[in-house]
């Protein structure tokens, strides 16, 4: 398929949605670490020395940014790609920035001739290389069909929940509010099993085969278990990813004027991770927050 796509960004969700890409398009890519380049090359991506040669002639570029402010930067900053993209591009927002960034980069995109599609993912980097990510999309119709070939190859399930670019950061901002909620919930109840003497292994297992049983709760349970190993769990999403993710989710709350306590008390829990210098662990790693040591051998 004569279809380019640019992805920058190859860390642990950005080379595994690249690598997926090259099965079916033409991806090139970009990254500041070496080593990652490499392997985007072993993986039949082409890489470029930086992120304006890469995005030169996309027809697609997808970005994973931390916040608005990268976002901003990386599009419009002092080495910004949007005027190294062609008119009829589209830029696919992978993160999750909250609303507010929204309008400007669209307005300031239009100038260009470009295109927003606000696609907010889900579902962690082994399900980014097999294709099986949750997107949820706010669009224009033609800006939609435009990224269908670079969306359809990483989703499993795509939904489209408006026509609009700030509609698919609305729906993530709820998936994220039950994201936070329910890794800091399995982390409490992982803590209470080993504060009660009960192997947390096996009490894991009997959890997932019941009612209490979620996604987060089997995904980050056997990461939680290996947060006081000597050097953590894989780090595969950072907790102060749910610092800023779980502060779009107040300020939105907020914004509406809803209640939000058990959001607002699993947010606390990051931030003190965080204080306590928890930020570039796995996320699982919030469980030392609650118990700083295991008791039980």
């Amino acid at each position: 398929m004569n279809y380019k796509v640019t992805v920058l960004g190859l860390g642990a969700m950005g080379l595994p949605m690249a690598t997926r890409l090259a099965t079916e398009l033409t991806v090139h890519g970009f990254d500041i670490a070496e080593p990652r380049l490499r392997l985007a090359e072993e993986a039949g991506v082409r890489t470029f020395a930086s992120a304006r040669k890469a995005a030169e002639g996309a027809d697609a570029l997808l970005l994973a940014v931390r916040n608005g402010e990268q976002l901003d930067d990386v599009l419009f900053g002092e080495n910004g790609v949007a005027s190294a993209l062609l008119p009829g591009a589209v830029v696919i927002l992978g993160s999750t920035v909250g609303t507010d960034a929204i309008p400007a980069t669209v307005a300031r995109l239009a100038a260009f001739g470009v295109s927003l599609v606000d696609a907010p993912l889900s579902g962690g980097p082994k399900r980014a290389g097999e294709g099986d990510l949750l997107i949820v999309v706010g669009a224009e119709p033609q800006a939609l069909e435009a990224a269908r070939p670079v969306l359809e190859l990483l989703a499993s399930t795509l939904t489209v929940v408006g026509d609009k670019p700030g509609d698919g950061q609305a729906l993530k901002t709820v998936n994220q509010l039950l994201c936070g909620i329910h890794i800091a919930a399995a982390a409490e109840a992982m803590a209470l099993a080993d504060a009660l003497g009960l192997d947390q292994a096996k009490t894991l297992a009997a959890l997932e085969a019941g009612a209490a049983g979620s996604f987060m709760l089997s995904n980050r349970g056997p990461r939680i278990l290996e947060a006081y190993t000597e050097n953590g769990a894989e780090v595969l999403s950072r907790l102060d990813i749910f610092v800023k993710d779980m502060g779009i989710v107040g300020k939105a709350t907020r914004a509406a004027g809803l209640a939000a306590p058990v959001a607002a008390a699993a947010e606390q829990l990051y931030l003190l991770g965080q204080a306590q210098g928890l930020a570039a662990a796995d996320d699982s790693a919030v469980i030392k927050v609650l118990a700083p040591t295991k008791r039980t051998a």
